[in-house]
């Protein structure tokens, strides 16, 4: 009996998905066969067929159908093969042959609040790295082609690709993300600097349905790394969304007041919610009633799940019919059938539950700090816990040098106050107690070292060294006394000199926090430590409201840096990891109109960015100017660092198969995606 014959008993059905022909090999990474593909563990159809010599039936998740009548205004299923493209991407499981069924259980601080691993499983984009961390390979696009030059980049898509809701994906998707919602002020009030290069937008053009090109004002031989490790899919559903657009729909504003907007510009923003970011809260949280009314809950993707549910508490995806993948035996991805996503901020109810079991995976949000007691709880939850190297989870520490209160800005603005911070801090002890010794004490550097070649140990090593009278030192020379005797020193103003640290544990670990707290109080600098949720931190941060931002230094890994130096100049970070010198910023952007002018050298940022994405990474220019960034980063302290080159928990449920060792941890290569958790299976 095949699958196929099978009869459904709804989402939870369990079945060893087996093709329905046996001519072809079920190839994996462990048992090639003696296959090798063109780019690593996967093929494109004609490819795998012609060197298997072949013909690859298609088989489908034996639930699918049950699965399918969750997604609100989703219609009844056609057959797998007329789902699928008609060149699906060929998938090799790193084990076996996956079984179909179960739900993928996770934990995130909240709606916007580290989410990003559990929606890194189910992420898709043009391409993405392989697990190699060296290679790009394609996802979404089937190849792409660039000039001499790197000004046109030629992406190539897979013919008969469709969305969640079963119509075509095609080159106008992306042609219609960046001219009608990237550069539509009806949606972003002022383009996104992201998506404009030099200063100028790009050229978007659907060739045909499975060809787009982009032109880009100025080289930017970066680009293709967003695409492999970016969070923002550069495509959008141009049949949904243009509906509420009277560009597209002269009806639009009628059909937007019928379903209980204000305007049709109201309307894009509820579907689109404003940003690339896809875990925004969905028209499902935001307004249920006003969602089923268009008939559709949330907008068509292209991922491997679809959210159907979601509430304050957390949301439910089931796997999209229509997913561009398949096994090696022909089996529709995703093998798992529904993920379950909890909203959890307390850690220590985020431990208690996965040391219950009740967690799949989890690699986001937990620290060294954690590992003793998981470790000590694996066979109770059965689950395993293991380390990976990290990149840039180097913790800073970056005072607000364009602070609201000018007392502060103008103390934190002084290179002297930042060095005595930094002396004062004891980078062993923390090395110890917070990363159990694991890691090494290094300055906060703009860029991560592991991954290129323009960090010198000089930099890492500047004024890292623990000297307490050093600090204090260096306090008495700016002119700061303790004029009471109670252990506190006075501002300029004859205030206590108080520090407002507002952390969340997404970002830091806790432990952390309390040790730099003791190590600047010792130095007369009383901190005063609040801890909130990341989206409280992240609202803070991006008013310019906080004394200092401390963070890990995500964004900083070479793919990423290669192509967005948000991390190289004012304010030093993005919405969802704040930095400072937001005054900065505004003086640059209004063209010295408003906000404070930078010291000279925090003006060369800008310039020397702005070439550095225009040269190839890792050639002699593009390391000259790395090297210059980085050493008025370290001269200026912009980011005080703590300790790198550490390990990181990561863990599994031990039902979970086909799980590789990851080979970094990190939100630069957008955490699972590489490791291709669409052929992740739940034995049953």
């Amino acid at each position: 009996m095949t699958v196929k014959s099978l009869l459904l008993s709804g989402a939870a059905l369990a079945v060893l998905a087996t093709p329905a022909l046996a001519n072809c090999p079920a190839v994996t990474v462990a048992d090639k066969q003696g296959l090798n593909s063109d780019y690593p563990q996967q093929f494109e159809l004609a490819e795998f067929e012609e060197k298997a010599a072949c013909g690859l039936a298609f088989v489908e998740n034996p639930a699918i159908r049950d699965l399918n009548s969750k997604i609100l205004g989703n219609g009844e299923l056609a057959d797998v093969a007329a789902r699928l493209p008609k060149e699906p991407l060929v998938v090799a499981p790193y084990e076996k042959i996956g079984t179909y069924g179960g739900v993928l259980t996770g934990i995130s601080k909240g709606t916007e609040s580290g989410t990003s691993d559990l929606l890194s499983v189910r992420h898709v984009n043009f391409v993405r790295y392989a697990d190699d961390l060296q290679t790009v390979v394609p996802n979404v696009a089937k190849g792409w082609a660039w000039n001499d030059e790197y000004t046109e980049l030629t992406i190539n898509l897979r013919e008969g690709h469709k969305w969640s809701d079963g119509e075509p994906f095609t080159a106008e998707d992306v042609a219609f993300w960046y001219n009608d919602i990237i550069l539509n002020p009806d949606v972003y009030e002022k383009t996104p600097g992201r998506w404009l290069f030099a200063g100028e937008p790009v050229k978007v053009e659907a060739i045909d349905p499975v060809t787009v090109r982009f032109t880009f004002p100025v080289p930017t031989p970066g680009i293709l790394n967003r695409f492999a490790v970016d969070y923002g899919q550069p495509f959008q559903p141009k049949h949904f969304l243009s509906q509420f657009m009277p560009k597209y729909n002269e009806q639009a504003e009628e059909l937007a007041k019928e379903y209980g907007f204000e305007s049709a510009r109201e309307a894009v923003d509820f579907y689109y919610g404003g940003s690339d970011w896809k875990d925004v809260p969905s028209p499902l949280l935001k307004d249920s009633d006003k969602a089923t009314k268009i008939g559709r809950a949330v907008v068509p993707t292209l991922e491997s799940h679809i959210v159907v549910e979601e509430s304050s508490e957390g949301r439910k995806l089931v796997a999209n019919p229509y997913f561009h993948m398949v096994d090696t035996a022909g089996n529709q991805l995703p093998y798992i059938s529904e993920i379950s996503e909890t909203y959890i901020g307390d850690k220590e109810v985020q431990n208690l539950k996965i040391m219950n079991g009740e967690v799949v995976w989890k690699q986001q949000a937990v620290f060294l700090e954690d590992f003793p007691l998981l470790k000590e709880n694996e066979g109770k939850g059965n689950y395993t816990v293991s380390f990976a190297p990290t990149f840039g989870e180097n913790v800073f520490f970056s005072f607000n040098r364009t602070h609201k209160d000018p007392v502060l800005a103008e103390l934190f603005s002084d290179v002297r106050f930042n060095r005595a911070m930094s002396h004062a801090l004891n980078r062993d002890e923390i090395n110890e107690i917070v990363y159990l010794g694991q890691g090494t004490p290094m300055q906060g550097v703009p860029a991560e070292p592991k991954t290129v070649s323009f960090i010198s140990d000089e930099l890492l090593n500047k004024d890292i060294s623990y000297d307490v009278e050093g600090a204090k030192a260096l306090l008495a020379e700016i002119g700061l006394k303790d004029t009471d005797g109670d252990g506190t020193l006075e501002r300029a103003d004859g205030k206590p000199l108080v520090v407002r640290m507002v952390y969340s544990t997404q970002g830091v670990p806790v432990k952390m926090m309390e040790l730099v707290r003791d190590y600047w109080s010792a130095v007369g600098v009383r901190v005063d430590l609040k801890e909130v949720t990341s989206d409280e931190y992240r609202s803070a941060g991006n008013n310019n409201e906080l004394d200092v931002t401390t963070w890990k230094y995500d964004g900083n890994a070479g793919p990423t840096i290669s192509q967005d130096v948000t991390a190289f100049i004012p304010p030093f970070g993005d919405y969802f990891n704040p930095g400072t010198g937001f005054e900065w910023a505004a003086w640059k952007e209004s063209g010295g109109k408003e906000g404070t002018e930078p010291p000279a050298d925090i003006q060369k940022l800008w310039d020397l960015s702005e070439k550095f994405i225009q040269v190839e990474m890792g050639s002699g220019e593009s390391n000259r100017l790395g090297a210059e960034i980085a050493r008025i980063h370290v001269d200026n302290l912009l980011k005080i660092g703590t300790v790198g080159n550490i390990v990181a928990p990561f863990l599994y449920r031990n039902d979970l198969k086909n799980v590789k060792p990851i080979k970094a941890k990190t939100y630069d290569f957008y955490w699972t995606y590489p490791y291709r958790p669409q052929q992740w299976s739940l034995e049953q």
